[in-house]
This record gives structure tokens, sequence and C-alpha cells, in this order.
């Protein structure tokens, strides 16, 4: 388990990280979303140990992870911003990897190729960019982590790699309770493999919570006549007589206030986590134009 608790950074007058607290269950696949600017990637670098908080504590099984090598051992990292050594083939990470992880698992490493198809030999920084994050999956899953920490990790890669990069990461939660944690804008498809979500806004934790429980407790109401006035409605749109509202509550408890209303038509939808990204953020102002249900 990873426990980040009352996590607070500066840079000069610029607060990142304002107390935020956040907790990744063993074996979660858990989405880190926010908007530029939220903190996500700087809550990551003090998850895995670059840097030293301002004060708070970042916690891995119950040990600090800030300097800790027994702990950064069990995590692997894999940045937006991905670094390898200037002239270094995958064969010379390898060697590299197989130096600070001591489980490093060669048979996988050998085995991935029919995954990956990559050069031995040439240099990675001769790769594309999608075969540079190919790459760093290769390596990384290798290490057989305890913990995974991905930032916008299937970025530049196409749909079937994709794909298959999920497969491959969700094989290791299932057989190996490896818990995940991922940082992304693709909210379509992080709704697809997460099973908690924690949504930062200007360095603060704003909602976190598993997401079946996000997407039971806000709905898309769509209403033709009136709406009971106790529904807390986040947001109100219409065309013509028809009326969509995004409203707090469960469906069935929703439904039931609407009934006492009698309106000519209504319907109670889940909403996707892209949506629900959008109306929590436009709960704390955060301005959202020209939306279309």
């Amino acid at each position: 388990m990873l426990e980040v608790c009352n996590l607070t950074k500066t840079f000069g007058s610029f607060k990142a990280l304002d107390d935020l607290s956040m907790t990744v269950p063993k074996g979660a696949v858990y989405g880190l979303v926010g908007p530029n600017g939220a903190g996500k990637s700087t809550a990551i670098r003090h998850i895995t140990g670059v840097y030293r908080p301002d004060c708070g504590t970042v916690r891995m099984d119950g040990v600090s992870v800030y300097e800790v090598p027994s702990i950064k051992r069990r995590m692997g990292y894999i940045p937006d911003d991905i670094f390898f050594f200037p002239s270094a083939s995958i064969e010379d990470m390898c060697d590299f990897y197989r130096g600070i992880y001591p489980q490093f698992d060669m048979d996988l490493y050998h085995r991935l190729f029919d995954v990956f198809q990559l050069p031995k030999k040439s240099p990675i920084r001769r790769f594309s960019k999608g075969m540079q994050k190919q790459a760093a999956f290769h390596l990384s899953i290798c290490t057989r982590p305890d913990m995974l920490i991905l930032d916008e990790p299937v970025d530049g890669l196409d749909p079937v790699m994709r794909r298959q990069v999920w497969s491959i990461i969700l094989s290791e939660v299932a057989q190996r309770e490896t818990t995940v944690l991922i940082s992304s804008h693709n909210l379509r498809e992080l709704e697809d493999i997460c099973d908690h979500v924690g949504i930062m806004d200007k360095g603060k934790m704003l909602l976190e919570r598993s997401l079946e429980d996000m997407q039971g407790t806000t709905v898309k109401l769509q209403i033709v006549g009136e709406a009971p006035e106790n529904l807390e409605i986040l947001h109100e749109s219409s065309s013509g007589r028809l009326k969509t509202l995004v409203v707090r509550g469960s469906a069935e408890e929703v439904a039931a206030k609407v009934q006492t209303t009698s309106p000519a038509y209504f319907d109670v939808l889940p909403l996707s986590l892209e949506e629900i990204f959008i109306y929590e953020l436009g709960g704390v102002d955060y301005e959202v134009k020209n939306i279309v249900l």
C-alpha cells in the first residue's frame, strides 16, 4: 500500500502541492488525474523519492520512500520524458537495470522481444518516440516491481501496441498483485483499466474514490418537465424541452426524487470518467466552456 499524508511542496513562492493526501491500495490500478499544473508530476516525483517533501510523508508498506534504496528497488517508474544513456542500446540498459534491481527477470526480458521486437544493438536514441516508450516498458516490467508508476504511459504508441501494453500491465496485476499508479489525460482509456481514481486540482486532492463508487454517486438526468427542487445539481443545459442535468446522488435516489414531480419523460444515465472530471472541477470554479452533452 502507498500512503501520501499531508504532502506539501513549494518552489519559491509557488505551492505545487498543498497538504496532499492519497492512498493507493495494494494490487489496485489507480488513475491520478487533474488539469495541467494540478501537481500530478510533482506528486509522482515525491512518490518515487526524487523530491524531498517540505512537510508530510510518503510511505510504501509503512516505510518512507525518500532515500531508502530497498523501497525504491521495489518500484518501477516510466516518466513522460524518458531518459536513456546517450549511446546505450537496450542490451546496455538491461545490464544497467540488472545492477540496480536484483530481481530483474532475464527470462521475461528475452520473451518480451516477441512482443516489442526492438533492435537489441542499436542505440535507443535512434528509436522513434513510440519505440523508446516500448523499450522503457520492456525494461521496467522485467524488474518485477511491486509498484509500477506511469506518467502518460502510452503516449506515442499505436492502438495495437497500446492494447498490448495494457494487457501486460493488467496481467502483472492479476498474477503478482502489482500496484499500478497511472497519471494520464486519456480518461477514456483510464476508465477501462482503473479501479480507483484520484482527481487533483491546484496541488490538492479534490476527490478520491473507487471508480465504481465515483460513478455511482454522480449521474446524468435527462428530463422533460419540472425537476424537483431538492436535487444537488452540478451542471444544467437544455435543448428545446429536454433538460440535461448532472446531479449528485445514486441513480436510485435521483429517480425516486424525480418521480415525485411526474415529469413527461426522464432517464437517469451513468457518467463517464471524463464527465465526472469536468463537473467535479466545475464545482471548484474550474472554467469549462461550450460543454456539449
